[in-house]
């Protein structure tokens, strides 16, 4: 079992691989690239995961509205999208990216339709799947998801989600 803390968000992982947080310092390269939260590898694919906290307790409530009205724009998508690219491409050049990507985020936000939009964005957004020319020989995105908590929580069991306060 790994635990990490993003923020006021906690998440458990548990039958994985290997988990780690990867927004941080270590990989070295925050000044020229955008990294998701977490990379999870599993014994068949990866996991990318970004969490998005606009509801923070912790966070002034002026400042919560703000937040979630971000939620709303083509610059929300556009830092997704350079998270995934960012992140697949440095795993790429760690020799890490050997099997099946897939990207989810998090949003702890109960408004199901803004998550619907945020999720056909993104689908937009990535290259999802294989293209029509076919000369690749694998995706670079398999799978991608937006999800509250609750959503997340019955979709991934092995991987809950809680507030801390």
């Amino acid at each position: 079992m790994t635990l990490f803390t993003e923020d006021n968000l906690q998440i458990t992982f548990n039958n994985v691989t290997h988990a780690r947080k990867f927004d941080d310092s270590e990989h070295g390269l925050s000044h020229c690239m955008k990294a998701v939260d977490f990379v999870i590898e599993l014994p068949d694919r990866y996991l990318f995961i970004e969490f998005k906290d606009p509801e923070n307790p912790d966070i002034p409530i002026q400042y919560r509205a703000a937040a979630i009205q971000n939620l709303n724009n083509s610059e929300f998508d556009e830092d997704l999208k350079h998270k995934f690219r960012d992140t697949f491409l440095y795993e790429w050049a760690s020799g890490c990216a050997d099997k099946p990507v897939e990207y989810f985020v998090l949003v702890a936000l109960e408004d199901r339709p803004l998550l619907s939009r945020r999720l056909e964005a993104l689908e937009l957004n990535l290259p999802l799947g294989m293209p029509a020319s076919a000369a690749w020989t694998r995706p670079i995105v398999h799978r991608c998801g937006v999800f509250n908590i609750t959503d997340w929580n019955t979709t991934f069991p092995d991987y809950p989600v809680r507030r801390l306060s």
